[in-house]
């Protein structure tokens, strides 16, 4: 299901990148889109839903199932509010949260002023989505996965439709886009309700901030917000700095990052998603031995895919960018500009999914403390390079430095684990680091040997590239997973219990 939703999302900047390409109007959208997409990743996605789930698991072992309810209403009712008041409130400042998100915009009074008015419109995405992640959250409690992981394919197609039959309509045609935005919204949290019905745990909203469960979880939300969603903090820091860099830049940060979440999304977030309800119960019923195994496994998971996507993103940053995106409105140079910024998202890809597995160990055991620290440092880190990049690389320099303070990140999470006993290796790392080496040099070795030269990937029509690069991804996922089995990995292996 996540597949389907991160393939269909790479559709829909297709679609983006063919009607609007890489212009005022597109940095005005990504612009009010991101917005309400970064609060949604901070507090739905990440702080709240990492502070939510251990603590519904715990009242699902512990409490009977009218405790359960009553905590599922309390929270419903208590964060709906909070939302609301947060909603009202952005969309009458929606000039003044789009001069502190995009300062440059500040000197371009048609853009500042785009982008202000998309973001009334997309605003209250946010409100529905913190909702949709909130009862993604019971869902993926009781192990219900597939329905919240399919959910945003709903967004997907919602924006398509807005950007081939609404746009056509309006005076502005961008302005599509923010309202396919605000129903996408709609569309996920309706479809999420029957589900919670089935389990008898519809909510009925009920305002109740004394309510230990929901004590519990804002305790535990607040440092969150810095531990888990680090990696977007340092992402707006981009938009924020691209703003000020020649037009066209936030766009390049936009198409070059949406590839690099395409593994990120459909293998790290996934196997993170699925980890988190397990580690919490591990936790609570004091399995020491197989909370350590869980984290073992979902390492090693992470880096069967992580490292040739990262490669092959890498390796094959302009083809990529010229078959998917160079269409219509985009041009060569916004190939070349694009494809600066994925190699230096590429280098710090294996980083952001072994962070996604990474803070779930600390969040399942209700220790956000040492996260926010971890979180801190990076973050901290990653403004310095920033500053530094930003001059010799421009944007690709921005995308560099969300990187290396990746990298930081994640080195950190690892040794604070391993510290605290929480993550032991289990035998067979060795043997696993060379079939793993092996099986990326056979497909870098195929990549090498059918990859053409950038000109002729530009010149190509949309068929040729298409049916070029088909080729050269079978051929080399073929390469790699053939030497993989060659070397003796099995997928049972892979089947964590």
């Amino acid at each position: 299901m996540t597949m389907t939703s991160r393939v269909l999302g790479l559709v829909r900047d297709m679609v983006i990148a063919r009607y609007f390409g890489a212009g005022a109007g597109a940095d005005a959208f990504f612009v009010a889109f991101k917005i309400p997409n970064f609060l949604r990743r901070l507090f739905a996605e990440g702080a709240f839903s990492q502070a939510f789930v251990p603590v519904l698991s715990s009242y699902r072992e512990n409490q009977p199932a009218t405790e359960v309810k009553r905590l599922v209403d309390a929270v419903a009712g208590s964060l709906g509010l909070v939302l609301l008041g947060v909603t009202l409130v952005a969309m009458l400042g929606a000039p003044v949260l789009t001069a502190v998100f995009a300062p440059g915009f500040l000197g371009d009074d048609i853009k500042f002023a785009l982008a202000s008015d998309m973001l009334r419109i997309t605003f209250p995405y946010l409100l529905l989505i913190s909702l949709t992640a909130f009862a993604g959250g019971i869902l993926n409690s009781y192990d219900r996965f597939a329905v919240p992981a399919f959910t945003p394919v709903l967004l997907n197609l919602a924006m398509i439709a807005a950007a081939v039959w609404l746009a056509p309509l309006m005076n502005e045609p961008i302005m599509a886009l923010a309202w396919g935005v605000l129903i996408a919204g709609a569309l996920q949290l309706f479809f999420q309700l029957p589900f919670l019905m089935r389990l008898g745990l519809m909510p009925r909203p009920r305002v109740d901030y004394r309510h230990e469960g929901v004590s519990r979880i804002l305790k535990l939300m607040v440092p969150a917000l810095f531990g888990v969603s680090v990696s977007q903090i340092n992402l707006l820091l981009d938009t924020v700095l691209a703003s000020f860099l020649q037009t066209g830049s936030v766009s390049w940060l936009y198409y070059s990052d949406r590839l690099a979440e395409l593994p990120l999304g459909v293998f790290g977030i996934a196997i993170a998603t699925v980890i988190l309800p397990s580690l919490s119960r591990k936790h609570t019923a004091d399995s020491a031995d197989q909370f350590s195994a869980t984290l073992d496994w979902a390492v090693r998971a992470v880096l069967i895919i992580g490292v040739p996507s990262a490669l092959a993103l890498g390796l094959l940053a302009e083809p990529l960018i010229a078959t998917l995106f160079h269409y219509g409105e985009v041009t060569d140079y916004d190939v070349a500009m694009s494809a600066q910024s994925l190699r230096a998202y590429s280098s710090g890809l294996l980083a952001f999914m072994v962070i996604k597995v990474l803070a779930p160990g600390f969040f399942a055991r209700q220790d956000i403390r040492t996260p926010v620290k971890i979180g801190i440092i990076a973050m901290v880190a990653n403004m310095v390079l920033n500053l530094i990049l930003i001059f010799p690389l421009a944007h690709a320099g921005l995308a560099l430095a969300t990187s290396l303070s990746a990298w930081l990140n994640a080195f950190l999470l690892w040794r604070g684990l391993k510290a605290i006993g929480a993550w032991r290796s289990q035998p067979g790392w060795g043997k696993f680091g060379l079939q793993l080496a092996l099986a990326n040099g056979a497909l870098v070795a195929v990549i090498l040997w059918l990859n053409a030269p950038v000109n002729q990937w530009l010149a190509a029509g949309g068929f040729q590239r298409s049916q070029d690069m088909a080729i050269m991804v079978i051929a080399g996922t073929l390469a790699y997973f053939v030497t993989l089995a060659l070397a003796g990995v099995r997928i049972k292996h892979f089947r964590h219990r």
